[in-house]
């Protein structure tokens, strides 16, 4: 049994380490840096303790896997920050929206650039409540409908170009 975060409330940091695009970028994930994110684990392991205190579980013969003091707060807190690590997935580096922190439109579209859009988890403005795999293949389907929809538009653009008259049949 473990807790976890469905939405931590630390802020994590990605930027670039080189305009080399073969070198890797920087990633702090900055995990429990929040306060509410280690009290909120906390409360978690607490509830997995009555848990696993009920006669149901007990028959079960549960043994703890973690070979640490973990009575106080203070030493659940120090087991979960030398243990934790990331169950969700980082998401919100190219957000999708309007606002000045904004990286792509509605239509996954790089604001500001010509024939880029950006399809993946990092649109998602604040993580979702599950697993991000689901979110992550729909925004790929519906990128997929963007780009048929635009090159539906182009072609239709260029075939209208092509069957109009020329300026020299007008004068005719």
């Amino acid at each position: 049994m473990h807790a976890c975060l469905l939405h931590p409330k630390s802020v994590g940091q990605l930027s670039l380490a080189s305009t080399d695009p073969m070198v890797p970028p920087l990633i702090d994930p900055a995990f429990l840096t929040h306060p509410d994110d280690i009290k909120t684990l906390i409360k978690g392991y607490r509830v997995i303790e009555k848990i696993m205190a009920t006669p149901a579980f007990k028959a079960l013969s549960p043994r703890d896997v973690i070979d640490a003091p973990m009575n106080t707060d203070a030493e659940i807190e120090q087991v979960l920050r030398n243990r934790s690590d990331t169950l969700y997935h980082p998401v919100g580096t190219c957000k999708m929206g309007a606002d000045a922190m904004a990286v792509v439109d509605a239509r996954l579209k790089v604001h500001g650039l010509e024939g880029l859009r950006v399809v993946d988890a990092s649109i998602m403005p604040t993580i979702i409540g599950c697993s991000t795999t689901a979110a992550t293949v729909m925004i790929g389907e519906k990128a997929a409908e963007f780009i048929r929809q635009d090159r539906a538009a182009g072609t239709a653009i260029t075939q209208r170009d092509d069957h109009e008259p020329s300026a020299a049949h007008h004068h005719a």
